[in-house]
């Protein structure tokens, strides 16, 4: 989508990456709860949208992965919560289907422009 080069596309096309990379990260964390020593990792997610917001140009770094601290782990070390990366994964799927919900509507807009254009 870096092709079409307005704010809104460029915000959304960031947002769908950071979503997708916040999905990896979720479904990591569930596919390791039974590993000894594994520990929960999240992206800043809120963190990387002010960065894109703010002109940060987002598209030479990927989102930062950090450790998540104060969740309990485990006698084997493992702090995975299955009930928390479920409720994370729901809540980026929304987000997500939201996402491409928005830039549908702008591609909506833009399908109207070229065709008012062309009358």
């Amino acid at each position: 989508m870096s092709w079409l080069n307005t704010a809104n596309l460029l915000l959304l096309e960031r947002f769908l990456d950071v979503a997708s990379m916040r999905q990896t990260l979720v479904t990591t964390n569930l596919a390791n709860i039974d590993t000894p020593g594994y520990h929960t990792r999240d992206v800043d997610f809120r963190g990387e949208l002010q960065r894109a917001m703010s002109g940060f140009d987002t598209g030479a770094t990927s989102p930062f992965v950090l450790p998540v601290r104060g969740l309990v782990a485990r006698p084997d070390g493992n702090n995975v919560s299955a009930d928390r990366e479920s409720m994370l994964l729901a809540e980026v799927q929304l987000q997500f289907k939201s996402a491409a919900s928005l830039i549908r509507a702008e591609f909506s807009q833009l399908n109207t422009a070229i065709k008012e254009g062309q009358a």
